[in-house]
């Protein structure tokens, strides 16, 4: 880097959340189907914070003919719009790479065990 660079300044610095605080705030949508978040379920495949606070949301369901979509698509903005320094979210969902239960985490394959589901 040399003397002209400006230094890139962190989430904190800059008023922004933090991925990780983006991921934290989406721990309460749930598909009301499955009694796991979206996190741990593995439906979230990409953050992307803008500088002015804009936040897009990567993200998958369970089946292509969830028909809870809209609901989950609701919940998950209104959870991250919250977060200090956002000032917009978009969540588009994408059906490829498709979901499976590879990709929840060992917390979510925990929880669905507990609820009787076979992961």
């Amino acid at each position: 880097m040399d003397d002209t660079t400006p230094p890139v300044a962190d989430a904190a610095s800059s008023g922004l959340p933090s991925t990780e605080q983006i991921l934290d705030s989406l721990k309460v949508v749930k598909d009301p189907e499955i009694p796991v978040n979206v996190v741990d379920l593995g439906l979230i495949y990409g953050v992307d914070i803008d500088p002015n606070g804009a936040v897009d949301i990567t993200m998958t369901l369970t089946s292509v003919g969830c028909p809870v979509q809209d609901l989950i698509r609701a919940d998950a903005e209104m959870a991250v719009g919250r977060l200090d320094g956002v000032t917009d979210v978009n969540v588009e969902f994408v059906w490829t790479p498709p979901w499976g239960p590879d990709k929840m985490t060992e917390d979510g394959k925990r929880q669905m065990r507990m609820f009787g589901f076979n992961v």
